[in-house]
Parts: structure tokens; C-alpha cells; sequence
């Protein structure tokens, strides 16, 4: 048979009606077991599929989540995608992937345009709409999880990195190596992230007893180039610094770049931190000391707090993760002049 088998073919073959088929195929206690386990046996020899389609017209069920990145170039996403991945395909789950370029008008339509292909829930990574979407989705009534909201108002269902913490743990590392003079490299799109991470470096500052330095703070976009850039205007300044934050292990990748392309040593000269440890972490020249986001975990998280949601659970899920610090060798003690 080229064609698909149909629930019609499994009808003729098991001599029973249509309605017989369809009720065994979902296990109703209506047909008797071994009629059951004949008919399922039948549709495993010949093949059968049931049809998503047809089946959510009747379960109002598509069986499929949509999931909402900021761009599909960052790998930090790709690695919460297959956390989300993991745990929906063992519920039976299929994701569906959209990119939003970190641009909230977009992003509302794309998880609108979402809703209209039936899905069941949506799951949106480093969202620019945030709280905004209880009012934007109160008549849809679609279930929707965020991952690092980088709205200041937080979503009452969501998981994100504890970046207070997470930048404490960097700065004391930097400080415990003896630096003083330590810059700070944001996202100037990072939302709320950036703006808890600076706070968190401004508070180990307080912490240290050392001077807050407004000069010492720039901003990229999250990208090398941008982290490139950033850096070539800290080491212009008078007393460039001899540490460096970084935003995210992307804008470290530039900052390295261009601390050798200034003729300086890293960590002899200055010292690098990042934050995410990507996989690319452990291959920078030198390897890259950053800060560790349970990535898949969140994804993980996300999608069990998704399924909830998709079940009848209204309970209001805030879930905070915590970092760890991975240290390597783009981090030294502070080299006396």
C-alpha cells in the first residue's frame, strides 16, 4: 500500500466499523481488550500514523508547543531549545521554533502567530514583553512560560539565573585576585539581565570598599564585535582596567580579540570573566573563566511548568536557578607593577 494507511484500512482489515478502530487506537474501555490489542497490533505491522490534525479536532489538543527565541544565532538559546526539547518529546510533545530578533512588537506577533497554528503552550526565552502579556493574552488563554524575562515586572509563571548572585561570584573571584581597577561590559539591549547584573557588580564594589568607576562601565550588543569595540575604548582610558566583566561569554569572545590586538597578554596583562560557559568557554585562547546557567535545566524547567499550565494547573510558578563559577585560566592574580 503506497499510500498512508487510514483508520478506514485498519477498519476492513480487523472487520470491524470505523468508530471500533478510533476508540481501540485511544485505549476507551468501550472495545474489548483483545479487540484492543488486535487493532493496535494491526496498525504497528501496516504502519499506522495517527493524524495530529484530525486528532486535535477532537482533543482540542495539537500536541505541540511553540517556542520563542531572541535569535537563533546565539548558542546560549540553542542550549535552552534542547532542554525544552528533551522533556517535551518525552511527554509527547513536538516544539515548534520562531526567532523574534529582540524586538518586543515581534515578538507578540510571533506568539499570536503561534496561538493560530493551534499550539498548546508557548515557552519564550529572554522575553522583551514580559508582564505585558497578561493583558495581551487574557482573551487567548494561552499558556506561556518565560525564560531570563528581561522585563523589570516579573511574569508570574517563568525561570530565571539569580544574576545578583551570579555577579557577586565573579566580582569576589576578580577582587579575591587582587584586582581594583574592574570594568563592566553590558548589553545595551539586555534588558533587565544587564541592568541586575551592573547592580550586582556596582553592590561587590560597595562590598570591596572600592570606588564605583562610571567610566569603567560599557556597552556592546552581546555579540564579539560588540564586546571588541567596548574593550578598544577601556584601554584607551588613562588607567585602563586590569579585569574585565563580561556581559556574556559572546562579548568575551571580542574582548579577547581585542586585548591582543592592543599587544596585551590575557590574563598577564588583564584578567576576562564571562558569563554563560558555552561550549566555546573551554576553546577560547585562553580558556574562559565565566559563569555557568544551568541552560538545558531552564529549558527543563520551563516545559514541566508549561505542562502544568496545559493541564489545569494555575498555581503561579516563579522559579530563580543559580549560577556556578567555572574557573580557567583567563583569570590571574593582579601582576605588581
Amino acid at each position: 500500500m503506497n499510500r498512508p494507511v487510514s483508520i478506514k484500512d485498519l477498519a476492513r482489515l480487523a472487520g470491524v466499523s470505523h468508530s471500533t478502530v478510533s476508540r481501540a487506537l485511544r485505549g476507551s474501555p468501550l472495545v474489548a481488550p483483545e479487540m484492543t490489542k488486535r487493532i493496535r497490533e494491526l496498525a504497528r505491522v501496516n504502519g499506522y500514523r495517527a493524524s495530529l490534525a484530525a486528532r486535535s479536532l477532537v482533543t482540542r489538543e495539537s500536541r505541540t508547543i511553540g517556542c520563542v527565541v531572541t535569535t537563533l544565532a546565539d548558542p546560549f538559546m540553542a542550549e535552552v531549545v534542547t532542554g525544552i526539547e528533551s522533556v517535551a518529546n518525552r511527554n509527547g510533545y513536538s516544539v515548534l521554533l520562531a526567532n523574534s530578533n529582540a524586538d518586543s512588537r515581534r515578538e507578540l506577533d510571533v506568539v499570536h502567530t503561534l496561538q493560530q497554528h493551534r499550539v498548546d503552550g508557548v515557552v519564550t526565552a529572554a522575553s522583551r514583553v514580559g508582564a505585558h502579556y497578561d493583558q495581551a493574552l487574557a482573551e487567548s488563554q494561552i499558556p506561556l512560560v518565560l525564560i531570563n524575562d528581561q522585563q523589570s515586572a516579573g511574569y508570574v509563571h517563568s525561570v530565571s539565573i539569580d544574576n545578583a548572585a551570579a555577579a557577586a561570584l565573579l566580582m569576589r573571584h576578580l577582587t579575591g585576585l587582587g584586582h581594583t581597577r574592574i570594568a563592566y561590559i553590558g548589553d545595551a539591549r539586555g534588558g533587565c539581565s544587564d541592568r541586575q547584573r551592573l547592580a550586582g557588580y556596582r553592590a561587590a564594589l560597595r562590598a570591596a570598599r572600592l570606588r564605583y568607576p562610571p567610566e569603567y562601565v560599557e556597552h556592546g550588543d552581546s555579540t564579539p564585535a560588540g564586546g571588541a569595540l567596548a574593550m578598544s575604548r577601556l584601554l584607551h582610558l588613562r588607567r585602563p582596567p586590569t579585569a574585565v566583566f563580561c556581559y556574556n561569554d559572546r562579548t568575551a569572545l571580542g574582548v579577547l580579540a581585542a586585548i591582543r590586538k592592543a599587544g596585551l597578554q590575557v590574563p598577564r596583562d588583564v584578567s576576562v570573566v564571562g558569563f554563560d560557559d558555552l561550549d566555546l568557554a573551554s576553546y577560547t585562547d585562553p580558556p574562559l573563566t565565566t559563569l555557568r546557567q544551568p541552560m538545558r535545566i531552564m529549558g527543563q524547567i520551563a516545559f514541566e511548568i508549561l505542562l502544568g499550565l496545559m493541564r489545569g494547573d494555575a498555581a503561579e510558578r516563579v522559579v530563580t536557578v543559580q549560577g556556578e563559577l567555572i574557573v580557567r585560566q583567563s583569570t590571574a592574580p593582579l601582576r605588581q607593577a
